[in-house]
C-alpha cells in the first residue's frame, strides 16, 4: 500500500480544514483527489509530504509514518505543489542539479528526467524564459529527480493552454505506469483523462471514493422513486442487487443498484406487489460531473 490515511483531522485555530479523513492508495495507481476550492485538498497533501502535521490521526507513505519518520517519507515522495516554486534565473539543468544534490542523486539521473519529461529542447534555457507548460515539466522533473515511488501533485495542470494540457496529461499517465500518483484538482475532466480512481472531498470530509471504470461502464445506477406511502428501508434492501437505500424527502427514495441492468421494472413490481402507487420513477445520472455536483453543492 503506497498511501494509508487513518482518521486525519487538521485544525487551524477554530477552523477544521480536515475532519476524520481516511483512505488508501494502492501501488502503481493514479488517484484523483477532487473537490471544490477550500475543500482541504492542499492541506491533506501537505500532511502527506510532511510539510505540516495533522492535529489528529495518522498517515503512512510507503510504510513510513509521516509524523515520526519524516526523512524516509521525503525520500519516498516526489512533490509538485500548487504554486510551483522555481528559481527563474537558473538554467533548467542547473536548477535540477541544485535540487538533486539535496538527495545525493547521481548526475546521470538528471539526464534521465530531462528526457522523461520532454525537456531536452529547453534544457539549455533559463527557467524564466520557459512557457508555463515547460515550467510545469521542470517541476515534474524535479519531483522525479530522486526516483521516488510516490508522486504527489497539487493542481499540476493549472493555467495550461489546451495543447500543454494534453502533453502534461500524457506525461502523468506514462509516469503512472510505474509509480503511484496522487493528484489534486477541481477539474473533473482532468480526473477522467488521467486517473483510475477518484476520491471526492468536500468541507474537509471524504464524500465519495469510486473507480472511474465503474462510472464509465455504468456498473452502478441510482433510481429515484416516490411512493404514495412510506416504506421501510429494510423492505427496499430486499430488491435484487441493491447496495444502498436513502430516504431523501417524504416518500422519495434513492435506491442504488450495483448493476448496469435497468432495475426500474423491479421497483415497479415491488410497488405492485405491495399495493403501492408510484408517483415518480427516474434514473439518476451517475457521471463523475453529476456525482461531483451532487456531493459538493
Amino acid at each position: 500500500m503506497s498511501i494509508e490515511v487513518n482518521n486525519i483531522s487538521k485544525l487551524y485555530k477554530d477552523q477544521k480544514a480536515l475532519n476524520n479523513v481516511s483512505f488508501k492508495v494502492n501501488d502503481a495507481e493514479i488517484v484523483g483527489f477532487l473537490g471544490p476550492n477550500g475543500a482541504g485538498k492542499s492541506t491533506m497533501m501537505k500532511i502527506l509530504t510532511t510539510y505540516i502535521e495533522a492535529s489528529e490521526g495518522d498517515a503512512k507513505v510507503n510504510g513510513f509514518d509521516v509524523a515520526t519518520d519524516k526523512k524516509n517519507v521525503q525520500k519516498s515522495v516526489g512533490y509538485l505543489p500548487e504554486h510551483n516554486p522555481l528559481y527563474t534565473d537558473l538554467y533548467v539543468r542547473e536548477y535540477l542539479n541544485f535540487n538533486a544534490n539535496v538527495y545525493s542523486t547521481p548526475k546521470s539521473r538528471i539526464d534521465e528526467v530531462i528526457e522523461l519529461t520532454g525537456l531536452s529542447p529547453e534544457a539549455h534555457k533559463k527557467i524564466g524564459q520557459l512557457s508555463k507548460g515547460y515550467r510545469q515539466r521542470v517541476g515534474l522533473a524535479n519531483a522525479l529527480s530522486h526516483n521516488p515511488d510516490v508522486l504527489i501533485l497539487d493542481e499540476p495542470t493549472t493555467g495550461l493552454d489546451p495543447n500543454q494540457l494534453v502533453d502534461i496529461r500524457n506525461l502523468i499517465r506514462n509516469i503512472g505506469k510505474e509509480k503511484t500518483i496522487f493528484l489534486s484538482t477541481h477539474i473533473m475532466q482532468e480526473v477522467e483523462a488521467m486517473c483510475h480512481r477518484v476520491i471526492i472531498i468536500n468541507k474537509g470530509e471524504v464524500v465519495a471514493d469510486k473507480y472511474l471504470k465503474d462510472l464509465r461502464e455504468g456498473q452502478e445506477q441510482v433510481i429515484i422513486v416516490e411512493f404514495d406511502y412510506r416504506v421501510e428501508d429494510t423492505f427496499l434492501l430486499r430488491l435484487p442487487k441493491v447496495s444502498s437505500v436513502k430516504n431523501t424527502d417524504g416518500f422519495i427514495y434513492e435506491i442504488t443498484f450495483s448493476t448496469k441492468e435497468d432495475m426500474r421494472s423491479h421497483v415497479f413490481d415491488f410497488a405492485h406487489d405491495n399495493e403501492l402507487k408510484i408517483l415518480q420513477l427516474n434514473q439518476k445520472n451517475t457521471s463523475l460531473e453529476s456525482l461531483f455536483r451532487e456531493l459538493t453543492s
